[in-house]
């Protein structure tokens, strides 16, 4: 038995789109910055209590940074979008007329009749005009709109998640080669969290876990360069 359109849901990768990104560059940027961070010191000392300590450091100043940064971006979004919708509100109580003539226009430009188009825009209208105009003529709809709360969590939690790795392989790995571990655990995590993205995005596998390892290689090696360049014997 065939369902009807009010009981289906089709399910496209564009509705994960929000939270996946918030998600992905946080846990991207916990495991890059702090395993950068690490190898850098771990470059120039031969003790562990400074890789341990800068790791940390480096995963509760990142998380902290990412929550507030989304979430003053966000909140920002939310300005900006709160003040067109007051906007919108004015310009249908003083000028309704050449609100639905706009409305209209925006149909018309997709491929809709003229014909058809104003009676889509006039029956949007009386059901609610509004929401027609914030969603047709803003693009603002409940996929995109701005939600500082949820976006600053979650780049801090993912943040965290990610950053939590390198701190432990910088606790329990030896001494030996550990700008060597460091990089190969954090690529070998990038591109885990990298191939869990493409397939929840609907993405190549392929072109994340190139990107991914590319652009990690190229950050570590230089913190460990710089590392290397200032061996410094931090006791």
């Amino acid at each position: 038995m065939m369902n009807t359109s009010e009981n289906y849901l089709e399910n496209h990768f564009i509705h994960k789109s929000n939270w996946l990104r918030a998600a992905v560059l946080g846990a991207n940027d916990g495991i890059l910055s702090t395993a950068s961070l690490a190898i850098g010191v771990a470059a120039a000392s031969e003790f562990r209590e400074p890789i341990v300590l800068a790791s940390l450091a480096g995963l509760v100043a990142g998380a902290l940074s990412m929550a507030a940064g989304e979430y003053v971006s966000v909140s920002s979004q939310t300005d900006v979008e709160k003040a067109d919708i007051e906007r919108e509100k004015v310009e249908l109580a003083e000028m309704p007329e050449i609100e639905l003539e706009r409305l209209a226009e925006i149909y018309e430009r997709r491929g809709v009749s003229k014909q058809t188009a104003i009676v889509v825009a006039k029956e949007l209208t009386a059901h609610d005009a509004l929401g027609a105009h914030v969603r047709d003529e803003l693009g603002i709809n409940e996929l995109s709109q701005a939600k500082p709360i949820q976006a600053a969590w979650a780049s801090g939690a993912a943040f965290t998640m990610g950053g939590i790795m390198p701190l432990l392989v910088a606790i329990f790995m030896p001494m030996q080669y550990m700008e060597y571990y460091l990089y190969c655990f954090a690529i070998f995590f990038l591109i885990i969290l990298g191939t869990i993205a493409a397939k929840t995005g609907g993405s190549s596998i392929r072109k994340a876990i190139i990107r991914i390892t590319f652009w990690g290689t190229l950050a570590m090696g230089l913190t460990a360069l710089v590392g290397y360049l200032f061996n410094i014997n931090i006791g």
